[in-house]
């Protein structure tokens, strides 16, 4: 679910390094929201990332 519709941002992985070094697996989540948007002339919910509203690729619907 955490994948943007319109770029196809979703999770990214990394490693998370302490005060003493020890390392751990960790993951960056997407900024996602579920919006009301314009789909090929029809209103329809879909999950886009923040950057893509904020950009404008975005039409919402209402």
């Amino acid at each position: 679910m955490a994948k943007c519709s319109y770029c196809g941002k979703g999770v990214s992985f990394g490693i998370k390094v302490s005060h003493s070094h020890r390392r751990s697996n960790r993951m960056w989540k997407p900024n996602i929201k579920r919006v009301a948007a314009v789909v090929e002339g029809t209103p329809k919910h879909v999950h886009v990332c923040t950057r893509c509203l904020r950009d404008g690729k975005v039409t919402r619907a209402g």
